[in-house]
């Protein structure tokens, strides 16, 4: 990891822009503390959602499988390695390091079979005990909190010994009584809480990016 101070300025703007989140300020600090943690171990992020926190998982995956702000070029291991291998200069040059987070929303043969052969509700918790591994981190996005697909990966990713992390709306609903750590952001209606996450994400995905990749 790099440095911290580059993470902290992206903090400081954060919390000036967006005053009425400073009130889930510790909640966001232990859900960047999580994932430092579980990327640091070597392992994966599991995101999940429905409707417009389906897209905003594939968002988080976006940018933080690729580069989001900063430029992640390869350790000169891996550019020798593809020297070797064959490579002309073009993969070297271009591909860029990642952090493994993957969307549990994407894979449309899948989810479609999982609910036709074992239920709707499963679509998450059947992936969770397909990729998960324990020690991994399920990342559910619910503005209500009581999604019951959601809820039913929080707990078999509980039961598998994943990390949990929760985004809700201020009440949290039942994940918030599942996941390790549960951010409650405010709003009025689901629009102004998916707003509120869409915001609190942006500033976490930068962040972490930047605990790995400033200079």
């Amino acid at each position: 990891m790099a440095s911290k101070d580059h993470a902290s300025s992206i903090w400081d703007a954060f919390y000036q822009d967006n005053p009425a989140l400073s009130a889930s300020r510790s909640e966001i600090e232990q859900a960047e503390a999580i994932m430092t943690a579980v990327l640091a171990s070597g392992l994966q992020i599991l995101v999940c959602g429905n409707g417009g926190s389906a897209a905003d998982s594939e968002h988080i995956a976006g940018e933080l499988a690729k580069p989001c702000a900063l430029a992640r070029p390869l350790t000169s291991e891996l550019r020798t390695a593809l020297s070797d291998s064959g490579d002309d200069g073009y993969l070297a040059d271009n591909l860029q390091l990642g952090l493994p987070v993957l969307p549990l929303v994407s894979q449309a043969a899948l989810i479609t079979a999982i609910a036709n052969d074992q239920g709707g509700d499963l679509i998450f918790a059947q992936q969770v005990v397909a990729y998960g591994r324990e020690g991994d981190l399920l990342w559910s996005l619910s503005t209500s909190g009581n999604s019951r697909n959601t809820v039913h990966a929080a707990r078999t990713a509980r039961a598998m010994g994943l990390r949990t992390l929760a985004f809700t709306g201020s009440e949290g609903g039942e994940l918030a009584e599942l996941c390790e750590v549960t951010v409650r952001l405010p709003g009025a209606s689901t629009p102004e809480i998916q707003t509120a996450h869409q915001r609190t994400y942006h500033a976490l995905c930068l962040a972490i990016e930047a605990r790995w990749y400033a200079p």
